[in-house]
């Protein structure tokens, strides 16, 4: 009854390297965030947790509820949630995450939950705009966020935070430097008007390897963990993490001018011999892999993906392939091939593994 014919693959040996290799850039006393959200991208992120809990500093998630089923699966690293709504202010605060602080209406709420409930040094965290455009306060609101806090007791902000818009695009190296320099000074006006510098991060995955100089107190690890660089050289030195698999459950001869998948979208002009896999758009198998475009591997040799990819199954050519019915099939195991089927599906690394399903089984190797 619990048996899925599609599953993913977690090496949680590679993610330990990963994190090694990343910790090996850093200055000894540079803390190191992992960001876990969208199921620990598209993994398990409760299981990513327990595995690399003991060695870093911090977590991180985007809403309120990833939080909450961390704290309810017994991690104790502290959590930081960067987008929370004033809505999820109250059950933050009942689970013991960390909310980032992105304007004045989320501080206002906090502030009034916090003195509501008589908490001492709420440690919460201070995002910044410095050219995303996204979420943040500018420089220019430092001050408002002082008339508000300056008597307060209840909150303390325990770390000040931006995120690069291009750290992985050399192209865009001046815009890059031109924030952090936007960020170091925001800092300054800060520790001034406040008297006091709470710690300090910027950096993601890509920061981390090309900005050194903006390490400051922690950086944020998200997709490196799981062996993707944004970069080929660097890639190179990190470990795949994630590696999906199904199995053939039928094997069909079809003869010329027969048609396979939805809307004919193959006519045979030669006989051929397909495999239909047990995974699907559901599963995350974007259907801009379907025609052609797309592959999996069976047996060691690529088997090209052909008509459309229906919600349940792809139908693959395996007329040269010796396989059978039951044999493994793998879409991916490298960083190249997830690389690969991402520029095929016209998107990148990340919508490609965060955009596998919950319902194929995860399993933990290693």
């Amino acid at each position: 009854m619990n048996y899925s014919p599609a599953f993913l693959e977690i090496d949680a040996n590679a993610i330990r390297h990963n994190l090694q290799y990343f910790k090996s850039k850093l200055q000894g006393k540079t803390k190191v965030l992992a960001v876990i959200k969208a199921f620990g991208y598209g993994s398990d992120a409760i299981e990513i947790a327990k595995i690399i809990q003991n060695d870093i500093d911090y977590f991180a998630v985007a809403y309120c509820n990833e939080g909450v089923h961390l704290k309810k699966a017994g991690i104790k690293t502290p959590i930081i949630v960067l987008h929370p709504q004033k809505e999820n202010l109250a059950a933050i605060i009942d689970y013991n995450l960390e909310p980032s602080i992105y304007n004045i209406s989320i501080l206002k709420n906090m502030l009034r939950l916090a003195e509501e409930q008589k908490l001492t040094d709420y440690p919460i965290h201070i995002k910044f705009n410095t050219g995303l455009n996204r979420l943040g306060f500018s420089r220019d609101q430092i001050e408002n966020i002082f008339s508000l806090l300056k008597d307060n007791k209840s909150i303390k902000v325990v770390s000040l935070f931006s995120h690069l818009v291009a750290s992985e695009d050399m192209n865009e190296r001046d815009f890059s430097l031109l924030q952090i320099s936007k960020f170091e000074n925001i800092a300054v006006t800060f520790e001034r008007i406040f008297g006091f510098l709470p710690d300090m991060h910027m950096t993601n995955t890509s920061g981390i390897l090309n900005y050194p100089k903006a390490h400051f107190d922690m950086v944020r690890l998200g997709i490196g963990l799981f062996g993707l660089a944004n970069d080929s050289k660097q890639s190179k030195y990190l470990k795949n993490v994630l590696t999906l698999k199904s199995v053939i459950s039928q094997i069909n001869q079809i003869e010329i001018g027969e048609s396979v998948s939805y809307n004919r979208a193959l006519i045979a002009d030669h006989q051929m011999k397909t495999a239909t896999i047990a995974i699907g758009h559901a599963d995350g198998i974007n259907r801009k892999l379907g025609k052609g475009k797309g592959f999996v591997s069976i047996n060691n040799k690529r088997a090209t993906i052909v008509g459309n990819v229906c919600m349940d199954m792809i139908m693959v050519d395996v007329t040269n392939i010796d396989c059978k019915e039951g044999d493994e099939v793998i879409v991916f195991d490298s960083q190249e091939t997830i690389e690969e089927l991402a520029k095929i599906s016209e998107t990148i690394s990340y919508e490609l593994i965060t955009a596998i399903s919950q319902r194929v089984e995860r399993k933990i190797i290693n």
